[in-house]
């Protein structure tokens, strides 16, 4: 058991957002891990994207599902007290195209979870399409606008994508930001060679990213908030890389779409191997 946040998690396995839906499938994983990062939840539900969303890539893979879910009524009506009754902590994974998005998100769930990340891998669509993870100052300003309005743990998930991460964490702490989790996806792509033109441009993720991945976290190891490692994690090895480059816990992501019951096996060897529970 560890602590964090001032609130204890079971172990330092926590599942990433976008890849587990809500953890309800799988109610045995979901038990087991330490904490479940919802997949990003909107004010207004979403489509997604046309297919294909998902292609494989040497060491990983390229997504492009678009933030596919059921917007925050429908998920707060009909999810969120299914979730409550698994026996792990939950994490609501905010997305929005503005920054008082963000806000209205958490306000309507309130109290009802455990903490909240912010994805500002979105794009800001009063921006001209930046990212607002890759202006320290709108990523600042969502951070902030959040705070007012909750106690809950505020857990900052960045980009890597053109921009500095340690500058992002920094402006974000100092608006009140409790932890960071990172690496969000890397900006990839995949031709057609057949009909030369792309099949899918989207974010990579897998062991392709986990270098880099590494590489970040270590960057932002003195930032004085806990760090949540993400980033091609598939075995304990490579969660234990990631609590020696400087993370409090990881989050698998990828690896639980080929087999979901990949973390109770990270869970297993860094017991067994490394004696970290």
């Amino acid at each position: 058991m560890i602590k964090l946040f001032n609130i204890a998690f079971k172990n330092r396995v926590f599942i990433a957002s976008g890849v587990f839906g809500f953890g309800l499938k799988y109610k045995k994983v979901s038990n087991e891990v330490g904490a479940i990062f919802t997949k990003g939840i909107t004010l207004e539900p979403r489509t997604g994207n046309p297919p294909p969303r998902i292609c494989e890539t040497t060491g990983g893979l390229i997504n492009w599902v678009g933030l596919e879910n059921p917007g925050v009524e429908k998920f707060c009506k009909d999810i969120l007290p299914k979730m409550k009754k698994l026996d792990t902590r939950i994490f609501v994974n905010v997305a929005g195209s503005e920054v008082t998005h963000y806000e209205q998100i958490v306000e309507r769930i309130g109290s009802r979870v455990d903490g909240f990340e912010l994805n500002i891998s979105c794009p800001n669509i009063k921006s001209g399409g930046v990212a607002f993870g890759q202006d320290p100052d709108i990523a600042a300003s969502v951070v902030g606008l959040v705070r007012a309005i909750t106690d809950k743990p505020l857990i900052v998930k960045l980009t890597p994508n053109f921009c500095d991460p340690l500058k992002i964490a920094r402006a974000c702490i100092a608006k009140g930001a409790d932890g960071i989790s990172l690496i969000n996806t890397l900006h990839g792509m995949v031709y057609d060679t057949g009909a030369k033109k792309p099949l899918i441009s989207g974010g990579l993720s897998g062991p392709a990213i986990k270098p880099f991945a590494l590489y970040c976290v270590n960057r932002l190891k003195d930032v004085g908030v806990p760090i949540i490692g993400i980033g091609g994690i598939t075995t304990g090895r490579d969660a234990y890389e990631f609590l020696l480059a400087g993370a409090s816990a990881v989050a698998v992501g990828s690896a639980v779409l080929r087999d979901p019951y990949t973390p109770l096996q990270i869970i297993k060897e860094l017991k067994k191997d490394w004696k970290i529970g």
